[in-house]
């Protein structure tokens, strides 16, 4: 046992793990960590959370950011929320991130990765330094969060041979389809979920396990809408929309892709999220919330 793993292991309220109830019967009083959390997805599914009882820390780059986030929750929820500094692509922070999360908490029972960044271009015009950049958010950072998370994991299923853990993924549909003039980040996907299926296989003798949600888009979030930064915008300039002069070309494009004729919202992915936790019997998967644009072969 590492000298990590040992102090860890002090802050682990071993109470707690046979005496959780509340408003939510699998949910209230579980302990979550969700990175990425200062907006977008991830301050959806930490919200949703927190409404249900739980614990939740959540994490992100934008620190201020992530402690108003907390602050809202608390205050709205009446939960125990905290924010806190991390970037995914960095161990010792992430390591930190997990420490301070057990420390505050007592334990961890949810991992919820949902850090990411995406930058659109062709070959001929990505750069080394932006494949890496995004590879090292999406893929090293998932990476990172399961071993740290995992570890505490182990910890807590000694101490309750029945226990069960989750770590989850918010991979995308693009890990699930290329994704033309984006393959930097629909590559990052495609690993994330080599990487689930992996852990799932080494993490279930402990009784942890590991699945990945794939949204759609989530077109009415930042990720997309930003009038600079935004897939809009960035989609229109790398010209990956055909015709498109415009941002709103841009959209009526994805949205015609959609069966049932909508973006992604954070409630889809919210109820994807709480299914694979409630589901003792389910690990490895990649669970599509895509409205029907994209559907498992």
């Amino acid at each position: 046992m590492d000298s990590w793993t040992k102090e860890i292991s002090k802050c682990i309220d071993g109470e707690r793990i046979f005496s959780q109830s509340g408003r939510d019967a699998v949910i209230a009083d579980k302990i979550f960590i969700v990175t990425g959390a200062a907006q977008g997805f991830g301050y959806g599914i930490a919200q949703a959370f927190a409404a249900m009882g739980a614990r939740v820390a959540l994490a992100d780059m934008n620190e201020r950011g992530a402690k108003d986030a907390a602050k809202v929750l608390a205050s709205e929820y009446q939960s125990d929320c905290i924010g806190l500094a991390a970037n995914v692509a960095d161990e010792g922070q992430v390591a930190q991130m997990v420490a301070d999360t057990v420390r505050h908490f007592g334990g961890l029972d949810v991992m919820v990765s949902c850090a990411g960044i995406l930058k659109a271009g062709s070959l001929e015009d990505l750069t080394a330094e932006d494949f890496s950049r995004v590879n090292a958010v999406n893929y090293t950072g998932f990476f990172l969060c399961a071993k740290y998370a995992s570890a505490v994991m182990k910890l807590q299923r000694g101490l309750d041979p029945a226990r069960m853990h989750d770590i989850i993924e918010i991979n995308s549909k693009s890990g699930l389809e290329g994704s033309k003039a984006n393959f930097a980040y629909a590559g990052s996907k495609f690993g994330g979920i080599g990487l689930t299926q992996s852990f799932a296989l080494e993490l279930a003798p402990f009784g942890i396990k590991v699945n990945a949600i794939c949204p759609g888009n989530l077109l009415d979030g930042p990720l997309w809408s930003d009038p600079e930064k935004g897939l809009f915008r960035q989609y229109l300039e790398a010209g990956k929309v055909p015709g498109a002069k415009t941002v709103e070309d841009v959209r009526a494009y994805y949205e015609s892709k959609v069966p049932l004729g909508r973006g992604c919202r954070v409630d889809d992915v919210v109820r994807a999220v709480k299914y694979v936790i409630e589901q003792p019997y389910e690990t490895g998967q990649a669970v599509p919330v895509t409205g029907g644009q994209v559907m498992l072969r």
